[in-house]
């Protein structure tokens, strides 16, 4: 039986798709119909289809949602990632603009277009869907209407019918099916079995969850377009629809093993806008590329997971080694005080970890995850020189450095601090991010590991590593990055145990997230002591993270 999912918490979609079917209709927003959501420019609802008659219980799987009522039922499918086709018996159906209103420069504007074809047409996406209806009766509202009109397509329900919907740029050949519908829902599910099969063979009843997270990073996939130059995985394609730069590193090492081309082209897709000083922007997607913040430098860290994890190794370490220097330099260039050895976030945003309460005081810090994650980069840096003939041992050397100035400033006899770069003053905090050098594991001083780990022991809930510790006073349920499990950092502190020899610990946290999604999904985050999802239901990183563990779990 095909993996079933509820579109309120995962958007219907497929692989290299740049819109979907959903009723979510923007920011923490849910409409009462399926709406279908185009990505590019932004998140922009576009049409609201119901059927009729109504109502009707909606059900998805990885190749078909339907809507089903006493009196039938509606399907649709993506023929092509940018054609949906959508068919029904004993129940009709109507496609109307979301948005009534239509301004010289909003909305939604409809017309019947002589060469052939129902067209809504889009401001907010610069797109056009095209409707073409293949069999039965039908019914239009709003031709050419300006202002705030209902502009509508209703197939009937008193015959079968037959409709695509096409989304294009100005013009272009209409879409001529050679399949029939049937064919199309066979191939779609044949597609994504291979890449379910692909991305995680290993899958049994053990890890139940390990299909649903695999059709999240699948259908969370676009082609190529706007500043996006390459095959990516947004991060959702409900309203967090952008590629951040430490996300991909997540996305693409789930992918490795299975679809190594998508995942190296994943783990580029942000280093496609490095800019000349090194700097990696802060996201990406359609229509933007933000550079107000960046993301903390985790990707020697994964370089160095990828190039075992990719059949053959890396593919291009020349490439690699140019890129993750450049990003090093950036920070070692350009956010370090004068005299400081230790470089600093100039925000909570930089961090990735936004809002966390060791940027409670002060913005710009001098955290120890930053330097653990750099003393990480230089030493995959001093791997890539060898391979490449370049000198190996100015990065070693690096990584040293910067650990001693890590060990030398910021521990304090049994825990990390940070520091104010304006201040100087060093301070404590209830959060996971100052145990966050546990990632170093073997690197670091049998002492200081275990103090690390005794640390994460006391964030660990029933759910997974706490971002603030429940105790503290700064805890909220609901609090971002003062209290939910994250993915991220729970694969980080995993890695970093395991790799240091702390492996019943390690184990535990995986134990504990792996059985969290299979709960409550892949949610942005999630309650630390309830465990309930929160916020996106559809992150790919968390899929991501639940394959990499499910993957090296050992459950019987």
């Amino acid at each position: 039986m095909a993996t079933e999912f509820s579109v309120r918490e995962i958007p219907f979609s497929r692989s290299g798709a740049w819109f979907g079917l959903s009723p979510v209709v923007g920011l923490a927003t849910y409409a009462d119909d399926v709406h279908l959501v185009s990505h590019r420019n932004g998140m922009h609802p576009l049409l609201r289809l119901v059927p009729v008659p109504t109502p009707a219980e909606v059900a998805a799987d990885p190749a078909t949602l339907t809507w089903s009522t006493g009196q039938g039922r509606v399907t649709a499918v993506f023929s092509a990632p940018d054609v949906l086709r959508i068919s029904g018996t004993g129940t009709g159906l109507e496609l109307s603009a979301a948005e009534p209103a239509l301004t010289p420069f909003t909305g939604t504007y409809f017309f019947a277009d002589p060469a052939g074809g129902l067209v809504f047409t889009s401001y907010e996406t610069g797109h056009r869907l095209r409707l073409t209806v293949l069999s039965g009766r039908w019914d239009q509202a709003g031709d050419q209407a300006l202002g705030s009109a209902r502009r509508a397509v209703v197939l009937s329900a008193e015959e079968p019918w037959e409709l695509l919907v096409e989304e294009i740029g100005t013009a272009r050949a209409p879409f001529s099916p050679a399949t029939t519908f049937a064919e199309d829902v066979t191939a779609v599910h044949e597609e994504f079995t291979r890449f379910a099969d692909a991305v995680a063979p290993w899958r049994d009843d053990h890890v139940p969850a390990a299909e649903l997270a695999a059709y999240v990073l699948w259908s969370a996939t676009v082609r190529p377009a706007g500043f996006v130059r390459r095959p990516a995985v947004l991060m959702s394609k409900h309203w967090m629809d952008k590629v951040w730069s430490w996300d991909h590193c997540f996305t693409a090492l789930a992918l490795a093993g299975g679809a190594p081309e998508l995942a190296w082209q994943q783990f580029q897709v942000v280093f496609d806008h490095q800019d000349a000083e090194g700097a990696l922007p802060d996201s990406v997607t359609h229509s933007e590329v933000l550079r107000n913040f960046v993301k903390p430098p985790i990707h020697g860290w994964a370089l160095s997971l990828l190039r075992h994890r990719l059949p053959g190794g890396l593919p291009d370490v020349g490439t690699a080694y140019r890129q993750l220097s450049a990003w090093t330099s950036f920070w070692l260039d350009h956010r370090r005080a004068p005299g400081s050895r230790l470089p600093h976030y100039e925000h909570g945003n930089d961090s990735g970890w936004d809002n966390s309460t060791v940027f409670r005081e002060e913005r710009l810090v001098r955290s120890p995850d930053l330097a653990a994650f750099l003393v990480l980069q230089c030493r995959e840096l001093a791997v890539l020189a060898a391979e490449t003939g370049e000198n190996s041992a100015r990065w070693s050397e690096q990584a040293d450095e910067l650990l001693t100035a890590l060990l030398d400033e910021l521990w304090h006899g049994d825990h990390f601090v940070s520091q104010g770069v304006a201040s100087g003053t060093k301070r404590r905090s209830a959060s996971l991010l100052d145990l966050m050098p546990v990632v170093l594991g073997e690197h670091l001083p049998r002492e200081v590991f275990e103090h690390l780990c005794a640390g994460v022991a006391a964030h660990l809930t029933s759910v997974g590593p706490a971002t603030e510790r429940p105790d503290s006073p700064w805890y909220e349920p609901d609090g971002y990055w003062r209290g939910p499990v994250w993915a991220p950092a729970t694969v980080l502190v995993e890695d970093g145990l395991r790799r240091g020899g702390a492996v019943e610990l390690a184990d535990l946290v995986s134990a504990r997230f792996l059985a969290t999604c299979e709960k409550s999904g892949f949610a942005e985050n999630f309650d630390a002591l309830t465990g309930e999802g929160l916020r996106d239901r559809a992150y790919t990183w968390t899929a991501a993270a639940y394959l990499l563990l499910a993957e090296a779990a050992d459950r019987p």
